[in-house]
């Protein structure tokens, strides 16, 4: 089961409001210093990376000083944050438009399929399809799904030496969330806790921590 649920997860999302601020704080964290990513044009966000397996990787997400402030609201709203949290979690899946079309609206809120696409700094395009980040709901708890197609895998080329080994959501009304999640395959076990959210274990040189 815990197999099941680790072989899906694409990626973890750990925002805040200064991408350096964050990236310093999971180095104290985990003892690894992510890789520079780079920025998502027209969303004025960029990001950097640190592989959590061969196929998976957090994500570290900040507003990009270079871009224009963007006319809609920044990728999980990291302009509200005060402080770097994990915000989201990115599930694999090649089938996007079925399972979005076939969710339950009261169940789970995925939004349409949209394409994005960055470059990496040393020129390398990665290009992907996912549904719209911006209807991520319950804390997060629930994911987006992507499809990198042919494009590399962001998490060949992150920072290595860590290892995701468990993730699991809490959420005030778990029997709710959980419900949500089954309904699209995944099943993250979900604990009662004061508010949404997502905690991840990682096995890295400063041991198992908890990335909340």
């Amino acid at each position: 089961m815990l197999a099941e649920l680790l072989a899906r997860v694409d990626h973890l999302i750990y925002a805040g409001p200064d991408l350096d601020e964050a990236v310093a704080r999971v180095e104290s964290l985990i003892g690894i210093r992510a890789t520079a990513g780079g920025s998502h044009p027209g969303e004025g966000t960029r990001n950097a990376l640190l592989a959590l397996g061969p196929s998976s990787y957090l994500e570290i997400l900040g507003p990009d000083p270079e871009q224009p402030a963007p006319q809609r609201t920044r990728w999980f709203r990291v302009d509200e944050l005060s402080a770097p949290r994990l915000v989201a979690w990115a599930a694999k899946s090649p089938d996007l438009e079925r399972i979005a079309a076939s969710a339950s609206p009261g169940a789970a809120r995925l939004g349409r399929v949209l394409a994005g696409s960055r470059r990496r700094p040393d020129g390398v395009m990665l290009s992907w399809r996912l549904t719209d980040p911006r209807a991520v709901s319950e804390g997060g708890v629930i994911p987006f799904l992507i499809d990198w197609g042919s494009s590399p895998h962001p998490a060949a080329g992150s920072a290595p030496g860590a290892t995701l080994i468990d993730l699991r959501a809490e959420h005030p009304e778990p029997e709710t969330a959980a419900a949500a999640l089954r309904a699209l395959g995944i099943a993250p076990p979900v604990v009662k806790g004061p508010a949404a959210g997502l905690v991840a274990r990682v096995d890295c040189p400063k041991g198992v921590v908890e990335l909340r």
